[in-house]
């Protein structure tokens, strides 16, 4: 989208999936976040293959983090990325299931919110290695508010079940 308000926040969202097809799901998912109203893609990471966690008994992610400029607010962001993911066939069968594409709100901003079913940051994003690093790669310098800088935090994580699969060119 070209035209962005002046109220819009900036927002990371993670991607990931690993049934169907995950390269081409994440790529989709790239083009349905920059599709959004009152969004414009800022930046993508390039793509990471990393092991499951929770459920192991499944294929491994493709992951990648976006950073959008939006005037969404949250709650309506995070409506628009369940429709993204239902529309790419998402199913919530169980916790940490396999999915063809799962988006998450990592930050908003410098926003910290607790309500049902949405918390930001990402409850779990410092534990997640395979947020982190890409979030780390297009953002090393964003605060996570009360924690410190991404950089700083990507840098403390083990990043071994997670492998950088292809840079993405400027």
């Amino acid at each position: 989208m070209t035209g962005v308000p002046a109220t819009a926040h900036t927002a990371c969202v993670a991607l990931g999936a690993n049934i169907g097809d995950p390269l081409r799901q994440v790529e989709a998912g790239f083009a349905a976040l920059a599709a959004l109203p009152g969004t414009r893609l800022t930046a993508r990471s390039s793509l990471y293959r990393s092991a499951p966690v929770g459920y192991a008994d499944q294929p491994d992610f493709i992951n990648a983090v976006a950073l959008i400029e939006t005037a969404l607010a949250p709650q309506a962001l995070l409506a628009a990325l369940l429709g993204i993911e239902r529309a790419q066939g998402r199913v919530r069968d169980f916790p940490n299931a396999p999915r063809t594409l799962d988006l998450d709100i990592v930050l908003y901003g410098g926003l910290v919110l607790h309500e049902p079913g949405l918390t930001i940051p990402h409850a779990r994003m410092l534990e997640r290695a395979f947020v982190m690093l890409p979030l780390a790669e297009i953002a090393p310098d964003a605060e996570v508010p009360g924690q410190g800088t991404v950089r700083e935090l990507a840098a403390r994580l083990d990043a071994g079940s997670v492998a950088q699969l292809r840079r993405i060119s400027a």
